[in-house]
């Protein structure tokens, strides 16, 4: 199979994960760059983040029309994330390529136990300003760090530390997403870092198409069912991630 197909079907599994649970796809990006199309953990997190853009980017057009997005409240929670994002950008590119994969493995670990627990936050939390601030610079310096957007701890930390409802956070989150994904592809610019665009518009094209598909998809099947069998998925492709670094 070629690199090009490998490139389509990733990208439209990508796109599925985003369309059905609103979360998950990007964290499938950078293992699927790695290992199917050979890409170096700092050039598949490079490339992840434009993924994430462009992919963000549509979705969010299609909330925005819908109504669904919390202008203010993203602006607010995006704001605190940027500096870290350019941060931890910056910092990834110095970072061995064996401590990027175990992160993300870790990473893939918590959303993938994340999406088994099945709990939806309460709506009318409390807002706190402080926890606020907190959760939107981890989640920048995450984005900067890893190349993912995080939508799995955004909606959550939405939901409780800025009481946006849930009907409407995640629209807001792709706000978040996309304006750290930003800053911190703008710190990676002056690092040497070559980009394989021949499999890069592959895969962001069928990743587009296939959230759309996916968004149908959640109509037709349980959300648990859609988050035990992604989060499995996580699950797995953190240990493969892990015993290829450890052995």
């Amino acid at each position: 199979m070629t690199a090009f197909v490998l490139a389509l079907l990733a990208g439209a599994l990508v796109g599925l994960a985003l369309g059905s649970l609103g979360a998950g796809g990007s964290i499938l990006t950078v293992p699927a760059l790695i290992y199917l199309l050979g890409f170096s953990p700092a050039e598949a997190t490079t490339a992840s983040l434009i993924i994430v853009i462009v992919t963000s980017l549509t979705a969010l057009l299609a909330h925005a029309r819908a109504g669904t997005v919390r202008w203010r409240a993203g602006l607010l929670f995006a704001a605190a994330g940027l500096l870290p994002a350019a941060a931890a950008g910056l910092l990834s590119a110095h970072i061995p390529a064996a401590v990027l994969t175990l992160a993300f493995a870790a990473l893939a670990v918590l959303a993938g136990l994340r999406m088994l627990r099945q709990r939806t936050p309460s709506e009318g939390a409390t807002v706190a300003a402080p926890r606020a601030a907190g959760a939107g610079a981890a989640l920048g310096a995450m984005t900067g760090f890893l190349g993912v957007g995080g939508g799995f701890l955004t909606v959550p930390a939405l939901v409780a530390a800025l009481a946006v409802p849930m009907s409407a956070a995640v629209g807001t989150s792709l706000l978040v997403i996309i304006a750290n994904a930003l800053v911190a592809l703008a710190a990676r610019a002056s690092t040497q870092v070559s980009l394989d665009w021949a499999l890069i518009m592959p895969f962001i094209a069928t990743a587009v198409l296939g959230a759309w598909d996916g968004k149908r998809l959640s109509a037709k099947v349980q959300p648990a069912i859609l988050q035990r069998v992604f989060s499995t998925l996580l699950l797995t492709v953190a240990a493969v991630m892990a015993t290829g670094v450890l052995l």
